[in-house]
């Protein structure tokens, strides 16, 4: 009778340490390690100059963030700032209950000369995720991937060429 209260109280102390081994693991992975780049090294791949006015940059980067799915929070013309996010996908995650992602959208713009705006756009991946015991955690990671911002500063500029040749 010993023999199985032992083997009883071993299976819950075996469960209880790969329960707390599981979690410990899923914390490690979305432990957040700010961004690797320098900020000059950001700033060179997440800014750009178009030769237009920021009225057009801004209409430009609005539209442009649009077509992309970004759902706009703010915007004025006046600062320049636009705010946006992507719809969320959530998903049912194993030990942790849910989780959720978007992705969060900013832009910057500003006049430099009469016929002259410089873009800067900031994207972070965010993922939040909540358990059914109240537990909720956040973990937000710039994307430093100049290729993303390579691709809507291209679409920018076609919509910034398209507002030109229409207002004209």
């Amino acid at each position: 009778m010993n023999l199985h209260i032992i083997q009883a109280v071993s299976r819950k102390s075996l469960l209880r340490l790969t329960v707390v081994a599981v979690f410990a693991v899923l914390v490690g992975c979305v432990a957040s390690t700010g961004p690797t780049k320098t900020s000059i090294q950001l700033q060179a791949f997440q800014s750009k100059e178009f030769e237009t006015t920021k009225k057009i940059a801004f209409a430009s980067t609005m539209s442009v963030f649009q077509d992309l799915g970004y759902i706009i929070g703010t915007a004025d013309l006046e600062t320049g700032f636009i705010t946006g996010k992507s719809p969320t996908k959530q998903h049912f995650a194993f030990f942790v209950g849910q989780k959720m992602e978007n992705v969060k959208a900013t832009a910057f713009i500003e006049s430099m000369g009469k016929k002259r705006a410089r873009i800067r756009l900031n994207f972070v991946n965010s993922i939040q995720t909540s358990s059914g015991y109240g537990m909720k955690g956040a973990h937000d990671k710039p994307i430093e991937d100049p290729k993303t911002y390579q691709d809507t500063f291209v679409k920018i500029m076609k919509a910034i060429f398209v507002r030109e040749n229409i207002e004209e």
